[in-house]
C-alpha cells in the first residue's frame, strides 16, 4: 500500500506547493491536479471471437486494479459488419488512490518498458489540459502475463486534469516526472 499512494503523497507535499510557485497562482485550489483517468481497449474483432472480449476485460482488471464496462457499439456500420448493440471495446474509470496508484505505475513501470523509447509525445494535450497517450502493446504492464495473453492489444489511456491549458498541464507532467521526448526547440 506504501507505493500505491506515494505519488499522491508527493504531488500533495511537494508537487502543489512547487507549481503554486511557478505558475505564480494565489490560490492553492487553482494548482492542476488529476482529476481522473480513463483506459480504453477496443475489441474489434470481437464478431470474429467472443473469448477477445473476456479476455481483455481480464487483462483491464488486472491493469486498473478495477473491473471495467464493457462498451456497446451506438449504430450499425454495414462495411465493418458492426451491428447496434454489439460489444466493441471495454473502459474503466479510475479516481482516487487507485487512479494515482495507476498514474504512479504507468510513469515508472510500464512507459520505460516499451521498446525504442524515446519519449512520450508534448503534443498530446487536447487544449484543456488533458492528455492522451495511445499504447500500442498491453503487454508492457506488470501484471499482464506473457505467456497468457492471446493476442496482443493497444489500449488508450486518458488523464483528465483540472488545469486550464496545456502549459499548466504540462508543468504538472513535469514535476510528477512524464518521459516526455525531446522536441528541437527544446
Amino acid at each position: 500500500m506504501a507505493e500505491t499512494v506515494a505519488l499522491r503523497e508527493r504531488y500533495y507535499n511537494e508537487i502543489a506547493p512547487r507549481l503554486k510557485e511557478t505558475l505564480k497562482l494565489r490560490n492553492v485550489m487553482e494548482v492542476p491536479r488529476l482529476k481522473k483517468v480513463v483506459i480504453n481497449i477496443g475489441v474489434g474483432d470481437y464478431r470474429d471471437n467472443s473469448k477477445f472480449m473476456d479476455q481483455a476485460v481480464r487483462e483491464l482488471t488486472a491493469i486498473a486494479g478495477q473491473k471495467p464496462v464493457i462498451a456497446n457499439a451506438r449504430v450499425s456500420i454495414s462495411n465493418f459488419k458492426l451491428r447496434e448493440g454489439m460489444p466493441i471495446g471495454c473502459y474503466v474509470t479510475l479516481r482516487g488512490k487507485l487512479m494515482y496508484a495507476f498514474v504512479d505505475k504507468l510513469i515508472a513501470l510500464a512507459i520505460p518498458r516499451i521498446r525504442d523509447f524515446r519519449g512520450v509525445s508534448p503534443n498530446a494535450f487536447d487544449g484543456r489540459g488533458n492528455y492522451n497517450l495511445g499504447i500500442a502493446e498491453q503487454i508492457i504492464f506488470p501484471e499482464v502475463n506473457y505467456d497468457k495473453v492471446v493476442k496482443v492489444r493497444g489500449l488508450n489511456v486518458s488523464i483528465i486534469t483540472s488545469a486550464r491549458n496545456d502549459i499548466e498541464a504540462k508543468a504538472l507532467f513535469d514535476e510528477m516526472g512524464m518521459p516526455f521526448r525531446k522536441t528541437l526547440s527544446s
